[in-house]
């Protein structure tokens, strides 16, 4: 590369001779050597001495010389460059004096090469009357640059038919050499990776002439991609060409059928094609590599290699390339670095990738859930989702509900593994576990907390921290853990930039240091803190993915979330309970594209929600409970589409829905309960054909049901609990879905359908709803049954089980015990008091099969409206008198009112259906609670008729 440089300092002295010769410089953004040169000279001609700066604002600096160039060609060609987004700096900006590029690509514009290299022909005659005045030095040394001009890359106009397709192919090739020049910093930061690049240092020998290739050896999800990857970033630029061909496993399949000679020029048909950037190159044999790079210093990586045929076909052997050339092979099996002769082998195994994974979780993320691990990690540690992975197969760490847990043993590993980065000096430690050695090191103004990514601080510890400086000299730290009010903050100005996590519950300050930048911050939670803000200008969020701010009762405003729009993985959980001071959600929430989980509950002083939240489309889920201010939704709902689940429980002022809210075809939960104002909702909510659940209970204000929910075929619970003014139900209700319905103190129900007066007993629509199972309708006076009763009244109970198998089980249970019998059980009470009691010896359980009671209630005995029906299956003990808590699942029951009759012993029911006249007692026997399981109740008002 110093050549390259060198020479930018004397080619310039070519530009003034002939006004057809030009040069390109354009700014390879590398590291630059900088010459202590000056210029000195009244033409546009650049003295030797002239320096270098490595600051630079353009990415291509044309220089060519003459009015007639400058009007014609060169506009043509700055045209083409800017089309294609390429900055120009041109000698007549003011800043020509003092900005340079570093690479020199000539272009030889209806001039020759040789004229230029022997200073023959006419251009000979312009550089000699150029010489007049200079020292013998200079002219050797402009000679000398116009030797080497006319050796490095360069463009010809006689290879072109028109200027128009030269120009078109020049801009193209500078926009491609600028792209590949221009430094990466996708690892910047990367845990692990510094270690690792010093170790392969060693093998690449980069100061070296020779040829040399290196392997990287290891197996999956160590990192060996991007070692390579931060490899070739680094010191691609310092080569002729380069290349970087990933995935060669997957994406260059080898035909079985096929022979070598095939396979190995379509590989470097591939290879050549990426190499020169030719897509329609021609490989027929394969000495192409050879002729074509054996004087180019390049830099190849061929990746995840699994056959030594594709190593042999692309970079086979050392005199293929020109000196200084750099070969880098990963694989994971150690057969193919053999075969294709590489001797100088990184390895890294499982105990690096242990050791760096171990400790992650062990010092601060155990009991993370997988997700925001790798969410947070993605952009700073070797392949974290391949390495969670690889733990979890070695049982080192487990992973279900994807929530990363680590044995206590484990823990402790880890943690000696950091400690013993570092015995004495802790700040050059990667993680702080601890009080006393976090206090030790934030009390330390001298100490040196370069080397700390991570600080863990539990809840239960306090520190003493009262130096100003605490957290000036933690500049690397990524991961900051802080529970509780261990740390005084009254001191706190600065917060590392590079943070990724930040959790810091019960935060003192107001605001957070006018210093910090988020833009690298991938999880923000402030629960319980004291913010009454974050911050007042507006902060990249590029990087964000969750943010908790629950409990800040103080918090008055949300930063702009203009800039959090670059989120791509995983949701976006934006958690604002108990915030309740805030106002407003500021309107660049819209921003936030990707956000799936909105939390907005009990914020009190919320007045409204904005309208771009409408611009939010993948977004799932609504939660905005106990906002008591809020008085509508925004209403161009409509487009948000996506939502499953929108929560406006305790949503006292809110009077009505929008009509768009039909637009969520997605939406499968609605909740309302305790929305004292709303009215009525829209009739529009019969679109939602996906709804299942929908809870209406406690809307006071609520008077009907519009009819259009007629149409909801998937609602399977409908809850109206003490909707007091409810007065008419639905009509030609058709929700064959529903299987549990709520109307407990609905006091004002008149209507159901069909029916236009008091209701006197359950319509026959009930009938059609047949998935039913439960229905509560306790407190409904209006729907007695005003006919007298006599002394007692008959009820007829049946139930089908849902499970037991096809083939039925018999008496006794898994140890062969004869004493117990199945038995079929139904009990009834009211108000708690049991009023009768009925068992049925089914000598066997079987699946769908129907059982029927007759049980009597003398009505003196009656304490309320309300009858309450349990039943239950299970073993009955003969000699004990009880059902032991095996029991099975109840699919349907019901119940229905038979006529007057008189008063009846309860019968038990054999399994003859023979009925014989017991008396079981005064009082029924009634289970206890710890022997009931899957039992389903049927509460029903005292004179209703069947269910």
């Amino acid at each position: 590369m110093d050549s390259y440089v060198s020479l930018t300092t004397v080619v310039a002295a070519a530009i003034c001779f002939l006004a057809l010769f030009g040069t390109i410089f354009f700014n390879r953004k590398s590291r630059s050597h900088q010459e202590n040169k000056t210029m000195a000279s009244s033409l546009t001609l650049l003295d030797p001495t002239y320096s270098f700066p490595h600051s630079w604002k353009h990415h291509v600096f044309p220089s060519f010389h003459g009015e007639d160039v400058r009007k014609n060609f060169l506009s043509h060609i700055l045209k083409e460059f800017r089309s294609k987004g390429i900055d120009l700096f041109i000698d007549n900006d003011i800043e020509r004096k003092r900005s340079w590029g570093q690479t020199v690509i000539s272009l030889f514009y209806e001039v020759d090469p040789t004229d230029v290299k022997k200073q023959t022909g006419k251009f000979g005659k312009v550089f000699k009357k150029n010489c007049k005045g200079k020292t013998k030095g200079d002219i050797k040394i402009w000679k000398q640059a116009l030797v080497e001009v006319a050796k490095i890359a360069r463009y010809r106009s006689r290879n072109w038919f028109t200027d128009a397709e030269m120009i078109k192919d020049i801009a193209t090739d500078v926009s491609y050499k600028l792209n590949h020049s221009a430094p990466s910093s996708d690892f910047d930061g990367l845990v692990g990776i510094e270690s690792q690049m010093t170790k392969i240092g060693s093998l690449l020998q980069l100061d070296s002439d020779e040829v040399r290739k290196i392997g990287i050896l290891g197996p999956p999800g160590i990192g060996k991609t991007s070692i390579a990857r931060s490899l070739y970033n680094q010191h691609s630029q310092d080569f002729q060409l380069n290349v970087f061909i990933d995935n060669i496993k997957r994406k260059y399949v080898i035909p079985t059928c096929s022979d070598d000679y095939s396979v190995k020029l379509y590989l470097q048909k591939q290879f050549m094609s990426l190499l020169t950037n030719e897509t329609d190159i021609k490989i027929p044999h394969l000495g192409i590599v050879k002729d074509r790079l054996k004087d180019r210093k390049v830099v190849v990586v061929l990746d995840d290699v699994d056959r030594s045929v594709q190593v042999e076909a692309m970079a086979n052997k050392t005199c293929w390339f020109g000196h200084g050339s750099r070969i880098i092979v990963t694989t994971q099996d150690r057969r193919v670095l053999k075969a294709s002769g590489i001797n100088h082998i990184h390895k890294d195994g499982f105990k690096e990738l242990a050791c760096e994974n171990v400790s992650l979780v062990a010092c601060f993320f155990n009991g993370e859930q997988a997700d925001i691990v790798e969410g947070c990690l993605a952009k700073c540690f070797l392949d974290v989702t391949q390495g969670l992975r690889v733990l979890a197969e070695k049982s080192l760490i487990s992973m279900e509900s994807r929530a990363i847990q680590m044995a206590e043993l484990l823990v402790q590993l880890g943690r000696k593994i950091v400690l013993k980065q570092s015995v004495s000096d802790l700040g050059k430690r990667q993680f702080l576990n601890g009080a006393v050695d976090i206090g030790e090191v934030l009390s330390d103004d001298k100490a040196d907390c370069s080397s700390v990514i991570g600080i863990d601080l539990k809840e239960e510890e306090d520190i003493s921290c009262t130096s100003e400086r605490s957290f000036e000299r933690l500049t690397n730290l990524q991961f900051l853990r802080i529970s509780g009010n261990g740390i005084n903050t009254q001191s706190l100005n600065y917060i590392s930039q590079k943070l990724r996590v930040l959790v810091w519950s019960e935060f003192q300050m107001p605001t957070f240091p006018s210093s910090f930048n988020p833009k690298f911050l991938v999880k923000l939670e402030m629960q319980f803190s004291d913010l009454e803000k974050l911050w007042d200008e507006i902060r990249p969020f590029n990087n964000l993915k969750w943010m908790d701010l629950s409990d800040s009762d103080s918090l008055e405003e949300l930063p702009d979330l203009s800039t959090a729009t670059n989120l791509q993985e995983l949701d976006l959980k934006l958690d604002l309970g108990d915030c309740s001071s805030l106002a407003e959600i500021p309107s660049s929430i819209g921003n936030a594209v990707n956000l799936k989980t909105f939390l907005i509950f009990n914020c009190s002083s919320l007045l409204e929600i904005p309208s771009t939240i409408a611009t939010i489309t993948n977004l799932k889920s609504l939660r905005l409970s106990g906002c008591s201010s809020l008085l509508e939704l925004p209403f161009n709902i409509e487009t948000v589409t996506n939502p499953m689940c929108i929560d406006l429980r305790c949503c006292s002022s809110l009077m009505k829905l929008p009509s768009s809210i039909g637009n969520a075809i997605y939406l499968q939960k609605l909740d309302l309960s305790h929305c004292s104002s709303l009215v009525k909702l829209p009739s529009s909510i019969g679109n939602i054909l996906s709804l299942e659940e929908l809870k209406l209970s406690y809307c006071s204000s609520l008077v009907e049901l519009p009819s259009s929910m007629k149409n909801l075929g998937r609602l399977s619970n409908l809850k109206l609990e003490k909707c007091l003014k409810l007065e008419i139900l639905l009509a030609n209700i058709n929700l064959e879905s529903l299987g549990y319905l709520n109307l407990s103190d609905c006091s004002l129900l008149k209507s159901y359908p069909k029916i236009s007066t008091d209701i006197q007993e359950l319509d026959p629509w009930t009938g059609r709803i047949s998935s039913l199972q439960r229905l509560v309708l306790s407190g409904m006076k209006k729907l007695l049954n005003q006919k007298p009763l006599g002394i007692s009244t008959k009820f007829k109970a049946c139930i089908i089980c849902a499970d037991g198998n096809e083939n039925g089980i018999a008496d006794g249970d898994e140890n062969g015990i004869t004493d117990l019998v199945q038995t079929v059980y139904c009990s009834i009470t009211s108000e708690g008091n049991a009023l009768t009691a009925c068992h049925k010896r089914a000598g066997q359980v079987v699946k769908g099969h129907l059982y029927i009671f007759e049980v009597e209630v003398e009505t003196e005995e009656m304490t309320s409206t309300e009858l309450v029906f349990e039943f239950l299956v299970g073993y009955w003990h003969i000699y004990e008198e009880r059902i032991n808590s095996k029991t099975w699942e109840i699919k349907e029951c019901g119940v229905l009112q038979l006529q007057e009759v008189p008063l009846l012993s309860i019968r038990v029911v054999n399994e003859d259906n023979e009925p014989s006249y017991t008396e079981i007692g005064d009082k029924p026997w009634n289970p206890s609670k710890t022997e009931k399981r899957q039992e389903k109740k049927s509460k029903i008002t005292g004179a209703s008729s069947g269910i």
